[in-house]
């Protein structure tokens, strides 16, 4: 098996925000010279000191181009967001080296996925579709992922050799993104329920009783800490959780089935987004407060 930490292989990052490095710090190889980053933020004049900044604190080697980041890399991870996978795979098919396993974690509907797959294999790369199952903090690169299409089993040894956590969902690409897709219906929807369930309770001067009546139907559940992290992943991650959600809307229409609670989920998640505010303490009234007196 092929050691892909311990080895002279070179990784690249395609998309270099929360998961990339998380799963960078996971691996330790920072700072191995084995690591290559590109982000489209460097194509920005505005954004692109921080990044390369960014690529430096972290000891990978910044790429100012997409094709410079894929040079010699023979195994690649994609961690843009959902809205750009597409196009990545896209222009990545134009350098990417015979050979090379294209590991796509973004958050896709699996249309979206094999279409993707179609650009990378063309071009001679070995596409992978690849579900993150849960928040990439605190597991990092060993948060559970679930692998998909005809070339699962050898990104499953490389990633297996990396120290990660990864099961094969099939062999067809969309395997695995569809599973990801439907979870996403409940999960990122709870946090727009509770969006619309805490605001709504709050500006109504009854959040206390509400509270105190969910507790009762569901007393296992810490409510006030539960529903301020909800609002924090609203509130930070919000823009990237809609794009996701445009995502799973794609994927029920795709189903033939109506798709009216996840594009509704899509609209809180770029309304609390929008707003610009971090997450702040850790508090159910202050996070409440904070998005109210923004709206």
């Amino acid at each position: 098996m092929s050691d892909y930490v311990t080895n002279a292989h070179t990784i690249a990052l395609v998309g270099f925000g929360e998961a990339a490095n998380a799963v960078l710090a996971g691996w330790g190889l920072g700072g191995s010279g084995r690591v290559s980053a590109y982000d489209i933020k460097t194509d920005d004049a505005e954004t692109a000191p921080r990044m390369r900044s960014h690529y430096t604190v972290a000891g990978v080697r910044g790429a100012d181009t997409l094709q410079d980041a894929l040079a010699g890399a023979s195994l690649v991870f994609c961690l843009v967001t959902a809205d750009r996978a597409l196009a990545a795979a896209e222009a990545a098919a134009a350098a990417i080296e015979p050979g090379t396993l294209w590991l796509d974690g973004n958050s896709c509907a699996p249309q979206t996925k094999r279409a993707a797959a179609e650009a990378i294999d063309a071009a001679g790369g070995r596409y992978v579709d690849v579900a993150i199952m849960a928040p990439i903090f605190p597991m990092r690169h060993q948060t559970p992922m679930l692998l998909a299409g005809p070339f699962a089993e050898d990104a499953a040894a490389a990633m297996t050799a990396m120290d990660m956590r990864v099961d094969i969902a099939g062999e067809t690409v969309g395997d695995a993104s569809t599973i990801k897709m439907i979870r996403s219906v409940m999960i990122k929807g709870i946090e727009a329920l509770t969006a619309e369930c805490m605001l709504a309770a709050h500006r109504a001067g009854v959040a206390d009783a509400v509270l105190q009546s969910l507790a009762g139907s569901d007393p296992g559940r810490n409510w006030p800490a539960k529903s301020a992290y909800n609002l924090e992943r609203m509130m930070v991650h919000g823009a990237r959780r809609a794009a996701e959600m445009r995502e799973v809307a794609a994927t029920l229409d795709g189903l033939g089935l109506p798709s009216r609670m996840a594009q509704a989920t899509a609209e809180w998640h770029d309304q609390v987004a929008r707003l610009g505010l971090p997450g702040g303490e850790a508090e159910l009234d202050s996070r409440a407060r904070r998005i109210l007196d923004a709206l």
